[in-house]
């Protein structure tokens, strides 16, 4: 009872640190680790990067250049990505955006557009109903966007393309940009690293005083659309970056520039520095307010405590009810122990019949198995996301680290297989070859078939989501070169392990399982209500940062969720393998895995009911395709790892207490 104690006083003690210090101001300006700001000097040149074009109505990202917008000079080339960039879609290239650090400029001349044909019309058009978004990016931070609603402003990601009135299309052929500066002074970047010797790590050039070493850094980066009709032949003659001939003035509130078929699109931009008091490690501090609801932290704090709370109640119930029938019958002799089996009934009349092999004892030990490395990727991801190693800053670095811990830990994976395989063949450890293959392929074969058929889907429409060719060799590569390999050292290791000894004989002959006034299934199903409910606020978060392009960064909320979903789904798979042991029915091997598991059947039907009311404008066949793709996918992975959770813990209970029976 007191390791019990200690144990819900260290979760509560967990939750709340992390709530505390996720709300504590300071929080705000943690930033990466080895991470360093980048000093311009007035006039060095400033390159405005662009990335997918992205749309919540579709949910299928396109190349920039898909459109007809402005190509640089020097041609456009990719910048450097990882491969989880290219996972998510993103596609990073050069623009011809150029600026110089703290020059105001204005009545910029970009280019004069080909004239549209009718596809580049019907396309510009298409891209403009299905509210697609510019995004562009100047040194890593991605282009911000205020609008007024009522009293209160409005924050975005991006511009969109343009906009319908009518039967009208117009196109947003103007940008005011607004660049937010910091003063850069060594003093400055020793209070960013938090080091007295930061200056000798970040060499600033010039000798001694301050004012040789000072510059400035890019802290925000914002964006204001203006749609303004000029006329193409005032500018037949000029190059980039030349002057327009008449003063622009931006108006977001009016729009005139329409397009018409045949006709160009002249393209035009401002740009702006204004001096400001945020410091680097605070410049994010715009994009991850975007959720604006701290009452939703409030929320999910008495959701976490209150869970927490009936979880440990039905815990101390268990373990006290489980205490008093065994000293109950281990104060009787022998001979009052058998006439006691005789007369009663409950957990203790199936002690011959407890460990008896599964159904389908293979499927078990490879689902166990990957249940175990999902598990693992996701809590060593997520610690690490909340300690701030894969920070929004850095894109694409979750995706890579999920990817990569994933990989390495498929070492756990086959150890555990075979060594559940091996305990279930009481000792003989033949077929573990076999069963560590098929924890090899068994996840990463469905994955790659779900993903597959949606990328023929995003091939189909040219976007940019869809997994290059040279990607899925990759993808190929790492897992028959690095997953397969570890796995089946991970298994060999499994064999070696000595087995766990059943702590009691299992009889020949299976004893008759009574008729249940309920059926078993309807309470494992029923279990997973228990687990969502741990869930569902953070749940939401997660879905609108997937779906609706927001910025998901409180990770650690999500690792005290993740912990206290691992306990909620432990005891749940535990009462439950409980109360089947009281009726005398002995199969609990998989009705403890999918007790726990259960949650992704509701985690299922919350992403359906996400779709129906959340994302209503998710149009067309193809994007519903992907969605419900990618939600299979996702709890197909939830399923193994908390199955894997409630069987593990039920293995051990169910040990436990045998272990403490005497039995002949």
């Amino acid at each position: 009872m007191a390791r019990l104690g200690a144990l819900l006083l260290l979760v509560a003690a967990a939750s709340a640190a992390t709530l505390l210090l996720s709300a504590l101001p300071g929080a705000r300006g943690f930033y990466l680790p080895g991470s360093y700001p980048h000093k311009y000097n007035p006039g060095e040149p400033l390159n405005v990067k662009v990335n997918s074009l992205t749309s919540i109505d579709t949910e299928m990202p396109f190349s920039y250049y898909s459109l007809p917008f402005c190509v640089p000079p020097e041609g456009v080339k990719d910048s450097a990505e990882n491969l989880g960039e290219l996972l998510m879609g993103d596609r990073i290239e050069n623009s011809p955006y150029r600026f110089k650090m703290y020059t105001n400029e204005s009545d910029v001349f970009l280019c004069r557009s080909a004239p549209l044909g009718p596809d580049a019309f019907a396309l510009l058009k298409k891209r403009i109903d299905e509210m697609y978004q510019v995004n562009l990016i100047l040194d890593n931070l991605p282009a911000i966007r205020y609008t007024k609603k009522d009293d209160y402003f409005l924050r975005w990601t991006g511009y969109p393309v343009g906009i319908r009135v009518g039967v009208d299309y117009y196109v947003f052929n103007h940008l005011q940009f607004t660049v937010l500066v910091h003063k850069y002074e060594d003093a400055n970047v020793a209070r960013v690293m938090g080091a007295a010797d930061a200056t000798d790590v970040i060499p600033t050039g010039g000798k001694g005083g301050g004012a040789a070493n000072s510059g400035w850094m890019v802290v925000g980066f914002e964006v204001v659309p203006c749609s303004i009709k000029q006329n193409p032949e005032d500018v037949k003659s000029h190059k980039m970056y030349d002057r327009y001939p008449s003063k622009i003035k931006c108006d977001p509130t009016t729009v005139s520039m329409s397009i018409k078929e045949n006709e160009p699109i002249v393209y035009t931009y401002e740009v702006s520095f204004v001096e400001s008091d945020i410091k680097w490690p605070s410049r994010w501090d715009a994009y991850l307010k975007m959720e604006g609801a701290k009452v939703h932290w409030f929320s999910i704090l008495n959701s976490l405590m209150v869970i927490a709370f009936l979880a440990g109640i039905v815990f101390v119930i268990l373990l006290r009810t489980v205490r008093r029938d065994l000293t109950k019958y281990e104060e009787l002799d022998s001979e009052a122990q058998a006439q006691m089996n005789e007369e009663l009934s409950g957990w203790k009349l199936v002690v011959s019949d407890v460990f008896r092999a599964p159904s389908n004892p293979m499927l078990l030990c490879v689902m166990v198995g990957d249940g175990v490395q999902i598990l693992g990727m996701a809590v060593v991801t997520i610690l690490f996301a909340a300690l701030g190693f894969m920070s929004p800053a850095s894109r694409g670095t979750l995706i890579t680290g999920m990817l990569f811990f994933y990989l390495v830990l498929g070492i756990l994976a086959g150890y555990v297989g075979v060594r559940v395989w091996k305990t279930i063949k009481c000792g003989d450890h033949s077929g573990w070859v076999g069963v560590s293959w098929r924890v090899a392929c068994f996840f990463p074969g469905i994955a790659f078939l779900i993903l597959t058929t949606l990328n023929f889907l995003l091939w189909g429409s040219q976007s940019t989501g869809a997994i290059p060719f040279s990607l899925f060799v990759v993808l190929l590569l790492l897992w028959f070169c690095i997953s397969v390999p570890l796995t089946l050292v991970g298994g060999f290791l499994g064999a070696k392990a000595p087995h766990i000894e059943y702590p009691v004989r299992t009889n020949q002959i299976p004893r008759e399982i009574p008729p249940q006034r309920y059926p078993s299934w309807l309470l494992v199903l029923g279990a997973g209500t228990l687990p969502f409910g741990t869930l569902f606020i953070e749940l939401f978060f997660i879905m609108s940062s997937i779906w609706m392009g927001r910025v998901y960064y409180v990770f650690g909320f999500l690792f005290v969720v993740l912990l206290l979903l691992v306990i909620v789904c432990a005891e749940v798979s535990l009462v439950l393998t409980y109360m089947h042991l009281c009726v005398e029915d002995w199969k609990w091997w998989w009705k403890s895995f999918f007790s726990s598991g259960s949650v992704a059947i509701y985690i299922f039907l919350y992403s359906i009911n996400y779709l129906v009311f959340d994302l209503k404008s998710l149009s067309g066949p193809v994007s519903a395709t992907l969605y419900i793709g990618y939600s299979l996918f996702m709890v197909i992975a939830i399923m193994l790892a908390t199955g894997t959770v409630g069987f593990i813990s039920s293995f051990c209970f169910v040990h436990y207490l045998f272990s403490s029976v005497k039995a002949d």
